[in-house]
């Protein structure tokens, strides 16, 4: 069989299989207005978009994804409940040294269901792994819930969590705050005779020279009173630092984890409630079938992939290919069908297979 009819095949069989799961098989535009959509997608996806302008319908993208287009049109007045299936190609700029392909064909899965979560995100996870479960891929699963309940659950002002909650989904950035926040940085040279100066009520922009870069007078003064807001803060304690340490590092099996987390919880109670989501997770897994005990937990997991994804987080990747992407790749996205449904969330989750990546990976084990 060619490379062509082989990847035909494949997509085929992966349809048919999230029909047979109740998936409304939907066919979306390739072009897709970029306005609203790209700011609902992370750093790295927005970076890669490929962008146009069409003189009647204003800027457009190719499309970069299937989650959030499917999100949109179903905000825009489908039933719930709903499962979506669909098939198609995604468009991404590479970098020039890169093999990988701009364009590549996605498989994808999405479930509008708020009855029963936890049922909703096993069944999902269940749909995906055995899809691929001639595959003998590595299986690992998260829940960014935990870290955001955390850092809304810290003792520190509005400011400073809102700067985190923004950076989640960027550890290095992440984790500079941190950081910064509770002293464990140093801090940059000249900040604080600068702030002093602005402090005493000098015109510090004025005697920096004229305005370069993007932002605004009135961006930079404000950003100037968040930086004196926080010189005036107590540096996070050690104690919620180490906890969040202890989140974003956590590695374990699905249920030694879920007892690591409760631990945490002892200390933290902010993250309690989303602790109890994994705990019911984990039992609906059970109860469809799914090894649970041979599953890996990371607690960083999902935080460099999309940043729509507020609660579980799945892959599933190539043991002997550890370079290549995950072949599946999917969440919940309870937060995404809020932005886009003017305020009115339904809960939601689903994930995407990359076909052309199950045949390259099954090609080799031949």
């Amino acid at each position: 069989m060619s490379g062509n009819m082989a990847l035909d095949a494949e997509i085929a069989r992966l349809t048919d299989l999230f029909r047979q799961a109740g998936g409304q098989l939907v066919d979306l535009p390739v072009l897709q207005p970029a306005e609203t959509l790209l700011d609902l997608y992370g750093e790295d996806i927005r970076a890669r978009a490929y962008v146009t302008t069409d003189p009647l319908a204003g800027e457009m993208m190719l499309r970069p994804d299937f989650t959030v287009p499917v999100v949109q049109m179903h905000m825009q007045g489908g039933p719930t409940p709903a499962r979506y299936a669909y098939a198609g190609k995604v468009f991404r700029i590479q970098e020039l040294d890169s093999d990988r392909p701009p364009e590549y064909d996605q498989v994808g899965f999405e479930l509008f269901d708020g009855a029963d979560p936890a049922a909703a995100d096993a069944e999902v996870f269940a749909l995906f792994s055995g899809a691929l479960a001639h595959m003998n891929l590595r299986a690992v699963i998260g829940d960014i819930g935990i870290l955001l309940a955390a850092v809304r659950g810290l003792s520190t002002p509005d400011f400073r969590k809102g700067a985190l909650l923004r950076h989640v989904w960027r550890p290095r950035r992440f984790r500079a705050l941190v950081d910064r926040y509770s002293g464990r940085a140093a801090k940059p040279a000249g900040r604080a005779e600068l702030l002093a100066a602005y402090t005493a009520g000098k015109d510090v922009l004025a005697e920096a020279g004229p305005l370069i870069g993007l932002r605004s007078q009135d961006e930079i003064e404000a950003r100037l009173k968040v930086l004196v807001a926080d010189a005036d803060e107590p540096p996070l304690s050690a104690a919620e630092t180490d906890l969040l340490d202890q989140i974003v590092t956590l590695r374990e099996s699905a249920p030694m984890a879920l007892e690591c987390l409760r631990d945490i919880a002892v200390d933290m109670p902010a993250i309690a409630p989303a602790v109890a989501k994994v705990e019911a997770r984990l039992d609906a897994m059970a109860k469809l079938g799914v090894d649970v005990d041979a599953l890996e937990f990371e607690g960083g997991y999902g935080r460099t992939s999309m940043e729509y994804y507020d609660g579980f987080v799945f892959g599933l990747s190539s043991m002997a290919r550890p370079d290549l992407p995950p072949v599946a790749t999917g969440g919940r996205y309870d937060a995404l069908t809020r932005a886009l449904g003017g305020g009115d969330a339904i809960p939601a989750v689903g994930g995407v297979v990359r076909p052309s990546l199950a045949l390259l990976l099954a090609e080799a084990d031949r």
